[in-house]
């Protein structure tokens, strides 16, 4: 690789057909230098970098178009108003959704689960009523069910994974039951990277007429996402994960659920008419998006999207898959590093123990060689209580990372070992 870190003379890399120099040059803080040292961002599962082209709308919009959306009759306003109904119609296609009445814009995944829990699970569901999860699920999609639990006194069933953190389907099939009246699964693990067999578990929910919930926030920036193949009634992702704005993100419903639901909150736009005897509330997508939105960030998240679009999420998703294989082999020749999670399939996310040290320690060590990785729970805790550890340390790539970056990391953790023994 050219322009990066030196690769070990007794590793011969393989034929890299993805450009990455050319990606890397829309992305001006990997340049960044730290302690002295070329940065090497291994902590996309957390959040991505953004590229010159979403920085760019954020700018020009702040530049030439500030003005808060929908009924305002000057310029800047029915401008802002096209450009954020614009980047609306431009999640309808990256998910290929039927209508923009089924794209919600949010803060992020934690906010659209916490709508769908409140707004469609808890008018219609009872006690004893069943939700079935994973055990390997975002903390966002554990908390939501366990407060809708508290208020109501749903059951919340967790299906269990095996020892490569893969999902064991004839479990998950036995706990669906008469009782269950949701299913709600990740499509990407962010401690684990196992990639989840969401189609599957669709069509087994789909065949007893159960609605199916899918957090896709670490599937969007590394796999094809298509609602309508997939045919799973609501999908929710973070913009952050996918090169966009942090406080945006995403939730899909299909348009008659959303139609059935009532507001999650209540305030200015979500609204068609007030008096004090009676509201009534506005279209959808509208009515679940209460007060003045973060409109530069939804057309910062449209770039992104179209961003991403561009190069292909075929392309990338290959790439990432060769970066992976790389990646795991390196570090798998380190002695008393063991990967924690190794499903097939896995996407581009490593979680790792170092036989005798802290994860942190790690992390701090890593550091100060340029590297950063994530280190901890990743909001997975029973992910960690299930392989019995208190944290692991995650390198996570996207696709501007190159493979001499997976070498940086291998000598990070061999340096590591070194200094803390």
């Amino acid at each position: 690789m050219t322009g990066g870190l030196a690769t070990p003379k007794s590793r011969v890399l393989p034929i890299w057909k993805f450009d990455v120099e050319a990606v890397r040059k829309d992305f001006p803080i990997l340049g960044t230098v730290v302690h002295d040292k070329p940065l090497v961002y291994l902590d996309n599962a957390a959040t991505s970098q953004k590229p010159l082209q979403v920085i760019s709308a954020l700018n020009q919009y702040y530049l030439t178009t500030n003005a808060n959306i929908h009924r305002g009759v000057h310029h800047l306003s029915q401008k802002a108003t096209t450009e954020y109904e614009a980047a609306r119609d431009q999640v309808r296609a990256f998910l290929n959704a039927r209508s923009t009445k089924e794209i919600v814009f949010v803060r992020g995944a934690t906010e659209a689960i916490n709508l769908v829990a409140q707004s469609f699970a808890r008018p219609r569901f009872k006690a004893g009523d069943e939700i079935l999860i994973t055990h390997m699920e975002h903390h966002a999609n554990i908390v939501p069910w366990q407060i809708l639990r508290d208020q109501i006194g749903i059951v919340l069933r967790v299906a269990p994974i095996n020892d490569n953190g893969e999902l064991i389907l004839e479990e998950f099939e036995k706990l669906i039951t008469d009782k269950t009246k949701l299913v709600a699964v990740t499509q990407v693990s962010n401690a684990l990277g196992t990639i989840v067999p969401v189609k599957q578990i669709i069509e087994m929910a789909r065949s007893r007429s159960i609605p199916v919930l899918i957090d896709g926030c670490q599937a969007v920036p590394h796999i094809p996402v298509d609602v309508q193949s997939l045919d799973c009634d609501f999908y929710v992702f973070s913009g952050h994960k996918i090169f966009g704005p942090t406080g945006t993100g995403v939730l899909y419903g299909k348009e008659a659920l959303l139609d059935s639901m009532p507001p999650y909150q209540g305030g200015g736009d979500m609204i068609s008419s007030v008096t004090f005897e009676k509201t009534t509330y506005n279209e959808l997508p509208y009515k679940f998006e209460a007060g003045t939105p973060h409109i530069a960030g939804g057309i910062g998240l449209a770039a992104a999207l179209e961003y991403v679009s561009r190069i292909g999420l075929t392309q990338i998703a290959d790439y990432e898959h060769e970066l992976l294989e790389y990646a795991t082999s390196v570090l798998e020749e380190i002695p008393r590093v063991r990967i924690i999670g190794n499903a097939r399939p896995k996407a581009s996310v490593i979680s790792f123990v170092v036989e005798g040290l802290h994860p942190h320690d790690i992390g701090t060590i890593l550091d100060h060689e340029g590297i950063a990785i994530r280190t901890g729970h990743h909001c997975a805790q029973p992910v960690m209580q299930r392989f019995d550890i208190p944290a692991t340390s995650r390198a996570s790539f996207a696709f501007y990372n190159r493979p001499d970056e997976a070498d940086a990391l291998a000598a990070g953790l061999r340096r590591a070992i070194e200094v803390l023994g």
